[in-house]
Parts: structure tokens; sequence; C-alpha cells
């Protein structure tokens, strides 16, 4: 498959420089620790860590979210044989993906809409958030991904959360939200692998225009969806512009929207790249974070 592409080493250095590019392929190398939340609609964090020291698993807290794990000693396969995994105590989730709905803060009693939800580990970690409180609607256009967000949402006991097998661009302008979480589908530039020199996963300039024009149509879709001053979180795991500031840059005036930066202190500490827009998050990839972006979004009221 070879390295990385040209256009795309092209891409990176323009928009952080050789330094920012460095550090960013070096991420792309790292072989990252298995990480997971602990699932409080299923149990609780003294006894799922009991559990991982009964099976001679040794764990490391993590100091922004009280119920991610990072696992030192054991890979997936390890874990999920594990009684605590199989009945939902715990969630397999990289931490760059815990972030969107932290940020985005549901609470209970709210209408939230998660707009691209499968396989769900955003959905149930919101339904985890809101102590099972809020009414979550979940979208997955794909049948047999439904099906598994579905399987996932019972094994980890989010009763409450409504299931559509529908694309999110298509649903009623009718419908109205208190909080939207849209993690949109991606080129997952952040995401790549390189294994030897070998790029691992798949990446193209066609994947990029694609999911541009994805995420330019949810994001208007959710910008009408979303109530009057309100707030959404839009997030990608990509570190390029054109999925993320520019396309807040292009829709966002037209919407009535506009960005809320994300002040919570432990934000500070992450591995974070230049933003083109204040107070969103560009998280880089490194021996713990898979490269992400995160916006905070509120609709004007009114």
């Amino acid at each position: 498959m070879g390295g990385i592409p040209e256009f795309l080493t092209e891409k990176l250095k323009k928009q952080y420089g050789e330094e920012g590019y460095s550090r960013i392929l070096a991420g792309y190398e790292a072989k990252r620790p298995v990480t997971c939340r602990i699932n409080p609609l299923r149990t609780d964090r003294e006894t799922a860590d009991q559990a991982f020291r009964d099976a001679g698993i040794s764990y490391l807290p993590v100091p922004w979210y009280e119920d991610a794990r990072i696992i030192q000693n054991a890979r997936e396969k390890q874990l999920q044989e594990m009684e605590l995994y199989q009945s939902g105590g715990i969630y397999l989730q990289s931490l760059s993906s815990m972030l969107p709905p932290l940020i985005l803060g549901p609470a209970a009693g709210e209408a939230v809409l998660d707009m691209a939800a499968a396989p769900g580990g955003k959905t149930t970690q919101m339904a985890a958030l809101t102590g099972g409180r809020a009414q979550i609607t979940a979208c997955e256009k794909n049948k047999v991904r439904a099906e598994r967000l579905g399987f996932n949402l019972n094994r980890q006991g989010a009763a409450g959360v409504y299931v559509m097998v529908e694309d999110a661009r298509r649903l009623d302008d009718l419908f109205s939200f208190d909080r939207i979480l849209l993690d949109a589908p991606c080129s997952g530039s952040g995401t790549l692998r390189l294994l030897n020199g070998e790029l691992r996963t798949e990446f193209s300039k066609e994947l990029l225009v694609r999911s541009v024009r994805t995420q330019e149509q949810l994001l208007k879709k959710a910008m009408k969806l979303l109530k009057p001053g309100h707030e959404m979180v839009y997030s990608t795991c990509s570190i390029l512009k054109e999925e993320n500031e520019e396309l807040l840059f292009r829709v966002l005036p037209g919407c009535g929207g506009q960005v809320v930066p994300v002040e919570e202190e432990w934000a500070e500490k992450l591995p974070l790249l230049p933003s083109q827009i204040p107070g969103t998050l560009v998280v880089a990839p490194d021996e713990l974070f898979e490269g992400f972006f995160v916006a905070r979004i509120r609709k004007k009221a009114g």
C-alpha cells in the first residue's frame, strides 16, 4: 500500500508545518494501549477495578474522566473474555472518542440526537452520563450497523435509546432537540496507522471530497434540528482543516451557529495541535490518543 500519500503529506505540512508533521507521523506509528470506559449503568468503578485486579490486569486512571481506564498489560481479546465486558460493565473505546460526549454534556430529561451513532460508543456513553434518563435518538442508516448498535445498547443497559434506521440528513425538520452530537463520517486522517512505513488504512482524495460533502449536509441538518439557544458538538477523527475549521467557517454563519469555546481545564492537558478556530480542539495522534477534532456550537436564540 505504501506510506503516507504525497497529497496528504503536503496538506499536513502546509497546515501544521514540518515540526507538526513530524509529530503527527510519530502518532501514526505509535502503538496505543487498549482503553475502556466503565459503564455505571451496569457496574461501579470499585467493582470494575477489582475485576481487573482479579484478572491480573493492570490499569491507569484517566485524570479528566473518572470512568476511563488505560489498560497496561492486556489486549482487546483478553478483556472481551471477561464477564465484566460480556455483561456490559465496560466498553472498549478510544480516549479521543470519549471527548465529544463529555464536551456536549447531556443532562437527564433532555432530548438528545446522535446523528451517526453506530457502533454505539458515544451513544452508550451519553446514556451513562445521564443515568439513562435522557431521551436519546440514535440514527444509523445502515441496517446491519443499526443492528450492531442495538446489540451494544442492550448490553450496556441503555434502554431508553430509540434507534432510527435512517440517514440523519433525511430527518424531518419538524424534529427538535436540546442537544445534538454529530460525530461525522470523515476521512479518518487522524487515525491512520503506519507499520514499518506502510500505511495500514485506506486514504484517498476521493474519500476526503466525499467526506466533506457529507459533513456539510449533516451539519446543516443538525443546525435545523437544534433548538434555538441550545448546543451541539461537531467532531471528526480527522485533523484536516477541510473537514473541520473550514467547514465551520463556511456553514455556521448561514445557520445561526457560533462556536462556543471548550473551556474545561482538563482539555488544556490534551496533546493539542493548533486550531484555526480558538476554543476548538485538534487532538494530535500520539501514544495514547487518536487524532480528533471537537467543536462546541450554539444556535443563536430567537
